[in-house]
C-alpha cells in the first residue's frame, strides 16, 4: 500500500471512529435535558469547561509541551469563538425549530465545508464530492424526520440560527484543517479551542435581557443540578468521554484528510445515533429513516472508493497530505 493510500485509509478510519463516538453525545444530552431540564446553554458551558479542565490535567501530567502555543494564541482565540458560536447557535436552533429541523440545518455544514474548503483551502471540488454532499444531506433529511412538513413551521429567526449553525460547523472543520497545516498538535488545538469557547459561552450566558434561549437567567442557574450527583456524573461523562474523544479524533482525522472529506464522513453520525437510541432507548426507525441512513453510508463508502482510486493514480493530483504532529 502506498503512503498516500495508507494515510487516506487511516484518515477515513479515524473520522468514522469520531462519528461513532460523537453519536453518543445525544444520548447523554437527552438524559440531562429530560431528567433534569438542564438549560441547553448552561449544559454547553459546563460541557466545554469540563473538557478544558480534563485536557489541562492530562496534558500537564503527561505531555506538558503540548500546552505551549503562545505564537498561535490569536488564531486559537478565533477558533474558540467559532466553536462557542456553533454551540450557541445549535442550541438556539433546537429551542426554536425542534430537533428534526435543527439537525438538518446543522448538517448543511457538509455543503458549506465542501464549498468553503474549495474557496479558502484550495481543496478539490469535483463531481464525486458534489454527489456525496447531495447523498449525505438527503440522508440527514430523512434520518432526522424533517420529511414531515409540520416540522418546518418555524420562524425566520429559528431558520437563520439553524443555517448559521451549519456554517459555524463548517468553519470549525476548516479551522481544524488549517490548524493541522500550521503544525498544531490536535490535542493542543482541542485544549485551547474548548478553553476559549468556555469563556465565550460564559459571556453568552451572562448577556442581559434573557433573549438567548437556554441561557442562565440568574447566577444560581449555573448550578442547576444542585445535589443531583448522578446528573453531575452524566455531565462529566459527556464531557470527558464522547466530547474529548469525539472532537479529538475528528481533529486528528483532519491531519490526514481535507476538511470537506472529514466533514462528509462525520455526517454518518445520525445513523450511529439512531442505532444506539434503538438499543438503549427502544426508539424505532421508520422505513424512510432507514433509507436515509443507507444514503449516508453509501455516500461515505462511495467517497472512500473514489479517493482510493485517485490515490492509486499518481498522475492525478490528489489531496495534499499533512503529516501528523506527535
Amino acid at each position: 500500500m502506498t503512503p498516500a493510500r495508507s494515510q487516506l485509509t487511516r484518515g477515513y478510519s479515524i473520522a468514522l471512529l469520531s462519528a461513532v463516538i460523537l453519536s453518543t453525545t445525544a444520548i447523554f444530552i437527552r438524559y440531562l435535558t429530560q431528567t433534569y431540564q438542564l438549560p441547553a446553554l448552561v449544559l454547553a458551558l459546563w460541557r466545554d469547561g469540563i473538557v478544558a479542565l480534563t485536557l489541562l490535567t492530562v496534558l500537564a501530567l503527561f505531555r506538558p509541551r503540548l500546552l505551549r502555543a503562545r505564537q498561535h494564541l490569536r488564531y486559537l482565540i478565533g477558533y474558540g469563538l467559532v466553536l462557542a458560536l456553533f454551540n450557541a447557535l445549535w442550541t438556539t436552533s433546537v429551542a426554536l425549530n425542534g430537533a428534526a429541523v435543527s439537525t438538518v440545518l446543522a448538517y448543511c455544514s457538509a455543503a458549506f465545508t465542501a464549498l468553503l474548503g474549495w474557496w479558502f483551502l484550495k481543496e478539490r471540488l469535483d463531481w464525486a464530492k458534489l454527489v456525496v454532499v447531495a447523498l449525505c444531506l438527503a440522508g440527514c433529511f430523512l434520518v432526522s424526520g424533517a420529511f414531515d412538513p409540520a416540522v418546518w413551521q418555524s420562524n425566520l429567526l429559528g431558520l437563520s440560527a439553524g443555517i448559521l449553525s451549519g456554517l459555524m460547523y463548517a468553519a470549525y472543520s476548516l479551522l481544524g484543517r488549517s490548524a493541522a497545516q500550521r503544525g498544531l498538535n490536535p490535542w493542543t488545538t482541542l485544549f485551547y479551542t474548548f478553553s476559549f469557547a468556555t469563556g465565550f459561552l460564559l459571556v453568552f450566558n451572562l448577556l442581559p435581557g434573557g433573549f438567548v434561549p437556554g441561557a442562565a437567567q440568574q447566577f444560581s442557574d449555573f448550578f442547576w443540578l444542585g445535589e443531583a450527583w448522578i446528573g453531575w456524573g452524566a455531565l462529566f461523562l459527556l464531557a470527558a468521554g464522547p466530547t474529548v474523544l469525539g472532537f479529538g479524533t475528528y481533529n486528528i482525522s483532519l491531519t490526514y484528510l481535507p476538511s470537506s472529506v472529514a466533514n462528509l464522513i462525520v455526517t454518518s453520525e445520525p445513523v450511529f445515533t439512531a442505532a444506539i437510541a434503538y438499543v438503549l432507548l427502544d426508539e424505532r426507525l421508520k422505513e424512510i429513516q432507514i433509507i436515509g441512513g443507507l444514503l449516508i453510508l453509501s455516500g461515505v463508502i462511495f467517497l472512500r472508493i473514489y479517493e482510493g482510486r485517485l490515490a492509486r493514480q499518481p498522475q492525478i493530483e490528489s489531496y495534499p497530505l499533512v503529516e501528523q504532529v506527535s
